[in-house]
Parts: structure tokens; C-alpha cells; sequence
């Protein structure tokens, strides 16, 4: 078998693969305001681009969960990024060039969001597949590499338009394309391991009638849920619910949210072999749900912030944690598992912002005032980590059970 060092510079490859993920995520939102001053888009416009951006990444991890293992690893890499570069270069050009500036951005969010998704299914696989003894170590090291992508992008953007001035957005995604260009060439020469071959492979089927399997399908869309429900309405809880100033709140909230996030992934990335999963994802989802509490319930603005950010370390091991947890319990599923599983946290990043924004409107109509009304959705959103906690509970012990079944089998 090849050496853990003779892949190294797989695994820098993907780790800035997950770098240009957080740029395809988080590039367009930063733009926005602009958007609507010079191509005169709405609200609902705005709300469409996301739209298309979250339906593409999901189609394209369904696509992927048949298509990966037939094809390879690399040529799967390689069209990821390809795409990312392209949609970027379109992102700076065809809103400019066509005569809807609208059908240029959705155009370019399509494309990007392919790319996106194709990253999200396959770098993760590429990852587990490679020799390491801690394995869920370097998996949460991955993860926090989206984290410092989207923090990078925020904070080198928002400078670049201060420097550049706002009439020159455009030539920025040009510049950011060149991220995904880049690793599109160095996936086109690092060492790659082999898909699972097909006679090997456990079988989707076969992983949808295991109860294991099941269970890991609805922690990942509850670590979506976790995620995106405090990720996604930050800011706005921060400037309506808590008083805060918008640029003060988007520093504490979101932005401080994902360095946070990023510290987590990144301490059990380095001393994870010292920290058993389960216990710490146990750890780390109660204190998730003390985070959506205090958010919700203490009366100074600077504690509930504070509550926001701290989140993003609550959730850090979720997504990478509950990926490594089922990869042990199923060495052979091959990248259509890691697809599914994708699946489950996108919806998951989907329902839990949808649940909040649901109660905060619903509370709103029942003619109580904003703030309360947006405090009582973060404070439904809590749902979600306590969900998190009896599943890990249920899925250790099912895993225990099967381990004793397999020993008992051996023996």
C-alpha cells in the first residue's frame, strides 16, 4: 500500500477543493446590494439565485450518487472545478454582456452550483479513501478548509470593493476563478486511489434497509438543519431581534460564526486521534442546543451574539463527524453513500432556515412584535441538536450492537 506522505499533495488538492467551494457558496451573496442598485434586482430576484443554488447542488448530489464511481475520482474532480472556474468567469461577464442581467446571474449561479455540489460528494470520498490512521481527523481538517474559504472570501472581497470601488465588482470573480483553475490542474496529476469496485460495493438498497444507515441519513439532515438555521439568519436576528448595528452584526454573527466553525474542525482535525467521535459530537451537540437557547433567551444583545457565534464551534464536527462515523460503519459504500448522505444534509440546510423563518412569521402574525417573533423561530430551531443527541445515542448503540454481532459471527 502507498505511504500516507506520498499522497500529500492529494490531500492539499482537496483541501483547497473545499476552499473553492466556500468561494462558489459565498462569493454572490457579497454582491447583492449591488446587484440591485445597478441591474435593478428584487428581492424575490435575490431569492430566486438562491433558489437555483440550492435545487442545482441537490440534483447534482443525486445525479452523483450513480454517476462518481463509474466515471473515477479524477475526471470527477477535474469537471468540479472546471465548472466552478467557468461559472465564475461567467459570474463576471454575462451579467454585464446580456441583455437580462438577471438571466446572466441565474445562468452563472447554475453553473457554479454544479460545480459546488460536484465538489461537496466528491472530495469527501476522495479523502476517506486515502491511508491515514485517524481518519476522522484529517475528514474534520477537510471541513474547516471550506470554513477559512468562505471567512477568506468575506473578508478579501468586502476590502477588494472598498479598494476597487464597487463599479469594478465584476473583475473580482474573475480573479477568484483562478482558484478552482488551478486545482483543476494539480487534480490532473496528484495520486488518486481507485473508486470501490462494483462487486465490492454495498449496494444502496442494501444501505437503505440497514436501521444504521437510516439513522446517519437523518443526523445529517439535522447537522444541516443545526447548521444553516443559525448560519443563515444571524444576521438578520442580530440587526431586528437583538438592536444591533448590521455591519457590527454581520462581524459577530455569520462571519464570527464561521471562524468559529473553522476553529472546531480544525482543533479535531489536529488532535482528533485524542477524542473519541461520538462523545465528542455528543459534547458538541449539547452545547449547540445551549447556544440556540441562549440566542433566543437572554435579554443582553452582546450574550446572544455571542451565543451566535459560538454555535459555529458547536456545529464544526457535525457534517464531517456523522461523514466519518458512517464510513466506519460502512468501508465499502463508495461515493453513492457519501452522495446520499450529502443529499440528507442539503435538505437539512434547507428545512431548518424554512422551520425558523415558518415560526418567526407565524409568531409575527399572531400579532406579537418582530423581535419576538424571530427569537421564538431560533428558539424552535433547537429542535434540531437535541434531535442530533438521542440519534447519536441511538446510533451508538446500534453500532455496538452490530460490532457484537459481527465479533459473535468471527468467533
Amino acid at each position: 500500500m502507498a505511504s500516507q506522505q506520498s499522497f500529500q499533495k492529494t490531500r492539499l488538492a482537496c483541501y483547497r477543493g473545499y476552499i473553492v467551494q466556500g468561494i462558489v457558496n459565498n462569493l454572490s451573496p457579497l454582491f447583492f446590494v449591488i446587484f440591485q442598485r445597478d441591474f435593478g434586482i428584487s428581492y424575490g430576484m435575490i431569492s430566486s439565485l438562491i433558489l437555483f443554488n440550492f435545487v442545482t447542488q441537490i440534483l447534482v448530489d443525486v445525479v452523483c450518487v450513480g454517476w462518481v464511481d463509474r466515471v473515477g475520482y479524477r475526471a470527477a474532480a477535474l469537471l468540479a472545478h472546471v465548472f466552478s472556474a467557468v461559472g465564475l468567469l461567467a459570474f463576471g461577464t454575462l451579467p454585464r454582456v446580456l441583455p437580462i442581467p438577471f438571466l446572466g446571474l441565474a445562468v452563472s449561479t447554475v453553473i457554479t452550483a454544479i460545480g459546488g455540489g460536484m465538489i461537496e460528494v466528491i472530495i469527501s470520498p476522495i479523502i476517506d479513501s486515502l491511508p491515514s490512521d485517524a481518519k476522522e481527523a484529517k475528514m474534520s481538517l477537510l471541513h474547516s478548509f471550506y470554513c477559512w474559504g468562505q471567512v477568506g472570501v468575506v473578508l478579501l472581497t468586502t476590502l477588494a470593493v472598498r479598494l476597487i470601488g464597487e463599479e469594478l465588482w465584476w473583475v473580482l470573480p474573475l480573479i477568484w476563478a483562478l482558484v478552482p483553475a488551478f486545482n483543476a490542474l494539480s487534480f490532473s496529476k496528484v495520486p488518486l486511489q481507485p473508486t470501490v469496485p462494483k462487486e465490492e460495493k454495498i449496494s444502496l438498497f442494501a444501505l437503505c434497509r440497514s436501521k444504521l444507515f437510516l439513522l446517519a441519513m437523518l443526523l445529517m439532515l439535522c447537522a444541516g438543519a443545526s447548521e444553516l438555521s443559525m448560519s443563515q439568519w444571524s444576521s438578520l436576528f442580530a440587526e431586528k431581534a437583538l438592536g444591533v448595528p448590521k455591519v457590527i452584526g454581520d462581524l459577530l454573527g455569520p462571519c464570527l460564526f464561521a471562524v468559529f466553525m473553522g476553529i472546531g474542525r480544525t482543533i479535531y482535525g489536529v488532535w482528533g486521534t485524542k477524542l473519541p467521535l461520538i462523545p465528542a459530537l455528543l459534547f458538541t451537540s449539547a452545547l449547540c442546543v445551549l447556544c440556540y437557547l441562549g440566542a433566543a433567551l437572554f435579554t443582553l444583545p452582546i450574550l446572544s451574539l455571542l451565543c451566535c457565534s459560538l454555535c459555529g464551534f458547536s456545529i464544526s464536527l457535525m457534517w464531517p463527524g456523522v461523514l466519518s462515523s458512517t464510513s466506519q460503519s460502512y468501508p465499502k459504500g463508495g461515493t453513492a453513500m457519501f452522495g446520499v448522505l450529502a443529499v440528507c444534509g442539503d435538505i437539512g440546510c434547507s428545512v431548518g432556515p424554512a422551520l425558523t423563518g415558518a415560526v418567526s412569521d407565524l409568531m409575527t402574525g399572531a400579532q406579537v412584535s418582530e423581535e419576538i417573533g424571530l427569537k421564538m423561530g431560533m428558539l424552535c430551531a433547537a429542535v434540531f441538536p437535541v434531535v442530533m443527541i438521542a440519534g447519536l445515542l441511538l446510533f451508538s448503540r446500534l453500532k455496538k450492537r452490530e460490532q457484537d454481532k459481527e465479533e459473535g459471527l468471527s468467533s
